[in-house]
């Protein structure tokens, strides 16, 4: 499964990365790391992130964010992650579901199941009990399209989230998040080239996205054109000196070549701003 770096799920889940690495730090997100120690998140700590977003645009402040994440992960079982459970805000109120109850984490308090089914159905599209033709298929709005393909993104229905990414995408061709968004499901269902072909479009139509251009250097290099990959991971630091991830991928394949003088120094560059956690 593919694993996201620090910059990729603060894109991702529109939090400043300062804040994910904390919540790593703290234990709220578990990455793991890869052997240069840098941190590798999953789809799952994707989800949470995305969830912790939620609470930041419902009003919540950090530090009631990170309170609240804590203390659902407290009164969680041992070895049950928050990824597992789906939290809501209603009012002022955070509510958690599980598969067996429904509470708030704050005062501890149960809450009957049809309540909780009633505020899925307003804050969390992806929960609730409508059908995809309801949900997506009906006329909506670009934004309400693009927002769907993301919940349902992170509800595990890949297939119906690529379906909303392409009707959104038919209604307005140039929304380059949807696309970036589509690309990385096709590239995770293996269909690389849809997805190399998503990433240049993205790319042609905001040339200072950086990650839609790494997200194209990576579909390459699966595909194993080495030559493009280099040359777009290049674009990529022409874009943002400061994408470490960039920095490792172009070191190795530079390597791999022979260019020994070229592989050291963009490793050099992200050990500089690996240090610099960045």
């Amino acid at each position: 499964m593919r694993e996201y770096s620090t910059r990729e799920v603060a894109d991702l889940a529109g939090l400043p990365e300062q804040r994910v690495r904390r919540w790593a730090k703290e234990g709220l997100v578990t990455p793991g790391k890869d052997v240069w120690g840098r941190y590798r998140y999953s789809f799952q700590d994707l989800a949470l992130l995305r969830t912790a977003a939620k609470l930041f645009d419902a009003g919540l402040t950090p530090n009631r964010v990170s309170k609240t994440l804590r203390l659902i992960k407290e009164q969680l079982p041992d070895g049950r992650p928050l990824s597992a459970v789906r939290i809501f805000v209603t009012g002022k109120k955070v509510v958690v579901k599980d598969r067996l109850a429904s509470w708030e984490p704050e005062s501890r308090q149960g809450m009957l199941d049809f309540d909780v089914q009633k505020i899925s159905k307003q804050v969390a599209p992806e929960m609730s009990k409508r059908s995809l033709s309801e949900s997506i298929l009906v006329p909506g709005t670009v934004a309400e399209l693009y927002a769907a393909g993301l919940d349902l993104e992170l509800a595990g229905r890949g297939k119906e989230a690529r379906h909303a990414y392409e009707v959104a995408l038919k209604k307005n061709p140039n929304l380059v998040g949807a696309r970036i968004n589509l690309g990385r499901l096709l590239h995770a269902a293996n269909k690389l080239a849809e997805a190399e072909s998503h990433y240049r479009t993205a790319l042609q139509q905001e040339p200072t996205n950086a990650l839609a251009a790494f997200n194209l250097g990576v579909a390459l290099e699966d595909q194993g054109k080495n030559d493009a990959a280099v040359e777009v991971y290049r674009q990529t630091l022409e874009i943002d000196k400061n994408y470490a991830d960039a920095h490792f991928n172009l070191s190795r394949l530079l390597e791999a070549r022979g260019d020994n003088r070229g592989a050291l120094r963009h490793l050099s560059s992200f050990k500089r701003l690996l240090q610099s956690g960045r």
